[in-house]
C-alpha cells in the first residue's frame, strides 16, 4: 500500500482531519525534522492504523508520536540544512567549518534567508560539532575575516542578525553617510548621527571631510524643528558639536543655530525639554548651561531637578560641587523637603547614597517621614509603585541608618503613619514594622495599642485645617470610595479575574482609599480645633509668633507656631509637632536656641519677642 492510499484510508476512517493529513505529507518516512526539545531527527515510519509516526531522534531512537501532536511540533528540514548535516556527520561539518569558514557561514546564512543570529549558529554547532570553548575560538578568528569582507554586515548588538549580501556593501562609514542623507524622519537622523559618533575612527583617513555635509545638514534640520521638537534639535546639535570637536577643520564660521540659541529661546520650557532628553545627553547639556546662562545658571539648573531621574540629580549635584556652589544645592534640596515638594527620585538618590557627605544632615528619621508622606501622596494619585518604594523594602539596612538616632516621639509618628499608610500592602507593612521593633523594641506595645483601638493622645489644630481635613474625608466617603466600588464592578465584568489586571488595580485602589478613610477617622477623632485665642505670651506656645535673631550674622526671622496640620515652611509657619516647633516651645524672651539652617548647619538664635499670631489669611 502506498503512503498516499494509506493516508486516504486513515482520513476516511476518521483517524484525523484532512488538515492534519495535509501537514503529514511533509513528514513522510526519510524526511528530517526538528523538535525544540529533542533536537534533530528522521522520520522512520508511519503507523497510521494506530495514529502514530516513528521518529529517530539523536537521543530517542524509534520514538513514537501521535500524528496530531507530531504535525504541531515537528519542523521539516531540507537535506542541506546545517542541523541535518550535523545529525548525519558532525565530524565532516567540523572539517568544513575549519577549512572553509567563510564559505561555511555564507551557506548557513543563505539557508536562513540571508541572515541569522549568532545564537542560532551556536545552537546548531554546540555541542555536536564544537564544545563551547572551541566554538568561541573558531568564531573569534572567523569574525575578523567576515568584518573585512564587504559581503557581510555585522550588527551593533549581539542579539541582532548577521547578514550576507550578494552585492558588495559600502564601507561602514560610507553606509552611515548614505543612511543619514536618505533618512526621512527626525528620529532616524538622530539614530544615524549617534552611530556616526560611535564610528568616527572610520573617517580618520579622510580627515573628516565626508562629514562636512552631515554637519551642515544637522544645522539645517535643527533650525527647522527648533520650536516644536526642541529636545530632538538639541540631540542633533550635540552630535554635531561632538563631530566638530574631533575634526577642527569642520568648525563652522557661521551656523544657522547653536545649542545656546535653543536653550536661551526656550528657557521657559527648559524643564520639559530637558526631561525629554536621554540621560546620557542630559549630562552633556548640564555642562553647557553655566556657559549659556552665566550667573543665572544655578536658578536654571535647580528648576530642572524635580522632573529628572536620580542619576540626573547626582549629575546636578556634581555640577554644583565642581562649580563651588554646593551650598545653594543643599539649600534648594532642604527647602523642597521641608515644603514636601521634593520628587521621589531626589529622595531615592538621598536614601541610596545615604545623603552623601554634603546632604548627611538630611539623612535622619525626619527624612523617613517625608518619604512616607510622598509615597502615600503619589500612591493615591496614580496607584503605581516606585523605585523609592522598592528601596525601602529591599534595603534592609536603610531603616537602621535612618532611625538609629531618632527620638521616641518621631518613631511613634513613623509607626502610626506606617500602620495606616496606603502605600504598602499588609505583608510589606508588617516587614517594615518588624524592622522598627528591632531598632526600638519599646514600640511593640504602642503597635498593640493602635491595633486594639486604644484612644490616642489628642492634638491641637486650627479650625481652618480641621475643616479642610473634614472636607477631604467627606469627598473620600461620598465620591472617591463610591466611584471605586463602581470601578471594581466594571472591571469584574471584563472576564477572568485571575488575569484581569484592571480588576486587581481597582481592588488595590479601593483598599488604599479605605485605609486613608480609617486614617482620617482616627485623626479627626483625636484633633482638637482652636482659633488660637489668648495664647500664653510668657513663653513660646501654640498660637504665638516669635521674632528670632541669628547671633553671629544679626539676620532676623519671624516664625509662627501653630497646630499640627498648619505647617507651611515656605511662609515660616511651623507645626508645634515639627522638630523646630518642639525646640521653640516653652522658651522665653532672651533665651538662645540652636536651629538647623537650610544647609544643615547648627546656628544659634536669640528670641527677641513673643506675640499672638494674627495673620490667619496665610492659612487659606
Amino acid at each position: 500500500m502506498t503512503l498516499t492510499s494509506e493516508l486516504q484510508q486513515a482520513i476516511e476512517a476518521g483517524s484525523f482531519s484532512p488538515a492534519v493529513a495535509e501537514s503529514l505529507k511533509s513528514l513522510t518516512p526519510g524526511v528530517y525534522c526538528f523538535h525544540k526539545s529533542w533536537g534533530t531527527g528522521k522520520i522512520a515510519a508511519w503507523r497510521l492504523a494506530t495514529g502514530q509516526i516513528v521518529v529517530d531522534f539523536e537521543s530517542r531512537e524509534g520514538h513514537s508520536m501521535q500524528v496530531r501532536y507530531a504535525t504541531q511540533t515537528l519542523q521539516p528540514l531540507c537535506p542541506g540544512d546545517l542541523r541535518v548535516r550535523v545529525f548525519r556527520d558532525a565530524v565532516a561539518v567540523r572539517l568544513e567549518a575549519e577549512s572553509l569558514p567563510v564559505e561555511f557561514i555564507r551557506g548557513f546564512l543563505l539557508d536562513h534567508g540571508g541572515k541569522a543570529t549568532l545564537s542560532r549558529l551556536s545552537h546548531a554547532l554546540i555541542p555536536k560539532v564544537f564544545d563551547a570553548a572551541s566554538f568561541k575560538r573558531w568564531w573569534g578568528a572567523l569574525r575578523k575575516k567576515l568584518k573585512s569582507n564587504r559581503h557581510f554586515h555585522f550588527p551593533s548588538r549581539g542579539t541582532e542578525s548577521i547578514e550576507f549580501f550578494h552585492q558588495i556593501l559600502l564601507p561602514p562609514h560610507e553606509d552611515l553617510l548614505a543612511k543619514f542623507q536618505a533618512a526621512r524622519h527626525l528620529k532616524d537622523h538622530i539614530a544615524t548621527a549617534d552611530q556616526i559618533l560611535k564610528s568616527l575612527e572610520d573617517f580618520s583617513q579622510e580627515k573628516g571631510e565626508p562629514l562636512r555635509r552631515v554637519v551642515l545638514q544637522i544645522g539645517e534640520i535643527a533650525a527647522k524643528c527648533r520650536k516644536f521638537r526642541s529636545a530632538q534639535a538639541l540631540e542633533l546639535l550635540l552630535a554635531r558639536e561632538a563631530i566638530c570637536s574631533r575634526y577642527k577643520e569642520l568648525q563652522l564660521e557661521a551656523s544657522p543655530i547653536t545649542i545656546a540659541d535653543i536653550l536661551r529661546a526656550e528657557e521657559t520650557r527648559l524643564p520639559i525639554i530637558f526631561s525629554a532628553l536621554p540621560s546620557v545627553k542630559q549630562h552633556r547639556v548640564l555642562d553647557i548651561l553655566p556657559e549659556v546662562f552665566g550667573e543665572g545658571w544655578k536658578k536654571k539648573v535647580l528648576s530642572l531637578i524635580q522632573g529628572v531621574s536620580w542619576r540626573a540629580v547626582a549629575s546636578i549635584a556634581r555640577l554644583f560641587e565642581h562649580r563651588g556652589a554646593l551650598h545653594e544645592f543643599q539649600r534648594a534640596i532642604s527647602t523642597s523637603i521641608m515644603d514636601r515638594s521634593v520628587s521621589q527620585e531626589i529622595l531615592y538618590w538621598i536614601c541610596r547614597k545615604r545623603g552623601g557627605y554634603f546632604l548627611q544632615h538630611l539623612f535622619n528619621a525626619n527624612l523617613l517621614v517625608d518619604v512616607l508622606v510622598i509615597l502615600e501622596r503619589n500612591r493615591l494619585d496614580d496607584g503605581r509603585r516606585s523605585r523609592l518604594h522598592d528601596l525601602l523594602l529591599e534595603d534592609r539596612a536603610l531603616f537602621q541608618d535612618l532611625l538609629s538616632d531618632a527620638n521616641r516621639q518621631t518613631v511613634r509618628d513613623i509607626v502610626r503613619r506606617l500602620l495606616l499608610s496606603p502605600a504598602f500592602d499588609d505583608m510589606n507593612r508588617r516587614s517594615l514594622l518588624a524592622r522598627i521593633i528591632k531598632i526600638h523594641p519599646e514600640m511593640q506595645n504602642m503597635m498593640a495599642c493602635e491595633r486594639a483601638g486604644t484612644p490616642q493622645e489628642a492634638f491641637t489644630v486650627s479650625w481652618i485645617s480641621l475643616e479642610r481635613r473634614k472636607a477631604e474625608y467627606d469627598d473620600l466617603v461620598s465620591r472617591q470610595i463610591t466611584q471605586s466600588v463602581k470601578d471594581i464592578s466594571t472591571a469584574r465584568s471584563h472576564g477572568d479575574l485571575r488575569e484581569n489586571l484592571e480588576f486587581k488595580s481597582a481592588r488595590e485602589q479601593h483598599a488604599a482609599l479605605v485605609r486613608r478613610k480609617t486614617e482620617l477617622e482616627l485623626m479627626l477623632a483625636n484633633a482638637r480645633g482652636t482659633n488660637f485665642e489668648s495664647p500664653d505670651l510668657s513663653q513660646v506656645s501654640i498660637g504665638t509668633a516669635v521674632n528670632l535673631t541669628e547671633v553671629l550674622s544679626g539676620h532676623t526671622e519671624t516664625y509662627s507656631i501653630l497646630g499640627a496640620w498648619d505647617g507651611l515652611p515656605s511662609k515660616n509657619i511651623i507645626s508645634y509637632q515639627a522638630a523646630m516647633g518642639r525646640v521653640l516651645l516653652g522658651k522665653h524672651v532672651g533665651d538662645l536656641v540652636e536651629l538647623r539652617s537650610g544647609d544643615g548647619q547648627l546656628q544659634k538664635w536669640r528670641i527677641d519677642a513673643i506675640y499672638p499670631f494674627e495673620n490667619f489669611e496665610l492659612l487659606f
